[in-house]
């Protein structure tokens, strides 16, 4: 794909980002997001859990020679008690290897309490880890936890047990679920200079259509593309996407504009952002709301939004990357004609917007996915084969399109190497 480079870009490499000393970098995210207080139709209630374990797996980005885990209850109206906590390998059967497993602590001792409103960062960990290493995270909870600060699209199974607190063994499955439960990132102690992308995005970020439990997102398949890459440095890739977020509204977790500085700034080590969102707020303001949407969106606040509103949004994402000091890439808004929020209104703006992208300048560097994932024939629909099924998440085809059509020399060149 043709690599689209802004003068911005272009002036910044005279003083090209500075990789991070050794020292801790963000290596796995799941943006926390608000519980959903009801069920409607397919969309269910926020669960709650009590005296219960639960196991979840997480496949990290970059390696370490320690560990550290955020957890959150920043959703909770009420403090989260953490009985114990324990972090293992896993091997390539998907089993923990009991000799690699540690008890987590939290200032020293093996519970914690998590304000209501709050993360909690625990202890380092003294666990040397790889790139592209999958975890296994036990968290027992023995009080009422209220309704769980959670991230919806996990996209890989968790275990949760009966009752009791089985963080340092096996037990036998109560009931599995895929969502990120109470965790919302791992940090790894890297003792190589790093660089960390943090990836702000919506579903299609998130994975949504994606094979369950095999890690074929677009920022994973970015992720083993620069595991591999020979360079001086390690590379991390954090994935702040949320199934229908929007750059200007609350709705499915708060807006890119609200959730900027916790979900990208706050990362430790980053040092560029990507920014893929924008479809949600033209489908849920412009498309048809109804069936499976209307459920997905009550409560939503769903208005009218134009293109210079979407563009002043992306230039107050712009505007606070640089203001730290971070390098931040766009990515065009990708097709989706034929999905159930279509319009040929929202499709104009689409287009306008994606112009803006390509041609103003304003970003650093632009990744033109609309070009990767669109029909020629039809460039308002994403091309056969890279669909989902319903015309505007990408499959797993479609997902590692997005990831090997990015130019792995633009970072490169952002690390001034």
């Amino acid at each position: 794909m043709k690599r689209i480079i802004s003068s911005g870009f272009l002036f910044l490499l005279f003083s090209a980002v500075l990789a991070q000393e050794p020292g801790w970098i963000g290596s796995w995210g799941a943006a926390p997001m608000p519980p959903r207080e009801m069920t409607s139709g397919d969309f269910q209630a926020t669960r709650s859990f009590k005296n219960q374990t639960i196991r979840q797996f997480i496949r990290l980005s970059a390696g370490g020679n320690r560990v550290r885990l955020r957890l959150t209850n920043e959703y909770s109206a009420q403090p989260l008690k953490i009985g114990a906590a324990t972090i293992a390998r896993v091997d390539g059967e998907g089993r923990m290897k009991p000799d690699t497993m540690h008890t987590v602590t939290f200032g020293g001792q093996k519970s914690g309490l998590i304000p209501a409103g709050a993360p909690l960062l625990s202890d380092p960990i003294e666990l040397s880890v790889s790139d592209l290493e999958t975890l296994a995270i036990s968290i027992y909870l023995p009080a009422d936890t209220g309704q769980c600060t959670c991230h919806n699209v996990g996209l890989q199974t968790a275990y949760v047990s009966a009752q009791g607190d089985f963080t340092s063994t096996r037990f036998a499955t109560d009931d599995s679920i895929q969502t990120r439960a109470f965790l919302s990132g791992v940090d790894v102690y890297s003792i190589e200079p790093s660089y960390v992308i943090v990836v702000l995005g919506d579903s299609i970020t998130d994975g949504f259509g994606s094979t369950p439990d095999t890690n074929s997102r677009w920022p994973d398949r970015l992720a083993e593309r620069l595991a591999d890459y020979e360079g001086n440095f390690t590379w991390s890739v954090v994935n702040a996407g949320i199934a229908g977020n929007r750059i200007l509204s609350d709705g499915a977790g708060e807006s890119a504009l609200a959730r900027f500085d916790r979900d990208v700034l706050a990362v430790p080590g980053v040092t560029l952002v990507i920014v893929y969102e924008g479809i949600n707020d033209v489908g849920f303001a412009l498309g048809p709301i109804e069936g499976r949407l209307a459920d997905y969106t009550v409560g939503m606040p769903v208005g009218k939004v134009t293109e210079g509103a979407m563009i002043a949004g992306y230039r107050q994402l712009i505007a606070r990357a640089h203001s730290k000091g971070l390098m931040i890439f766009g990515a065009t808004i990708t097709p989706y004609n034929g999905s159930q929020f279509f319009s040929s209104e929202g499709e104009n703006i689409r287009q306008a917007v994606n112009q803006w992208i390509r041609e103003s300048g304003e970003f650093d560097a632009v990744f033109d996915f609309d070009a990767v994932l669109r029909e020629p024939a039809q460039p308002s629909r994403i091309a056969e084969g890279l669909n989902s099924g319903d015309f505007i998440h990408g499959n797993d085809a479609g997902y590692r399109r997005i990831a090997d059509s990015i130019d792995i020399g633009l970072f490169e060149l952002a690390s001034g190497s």
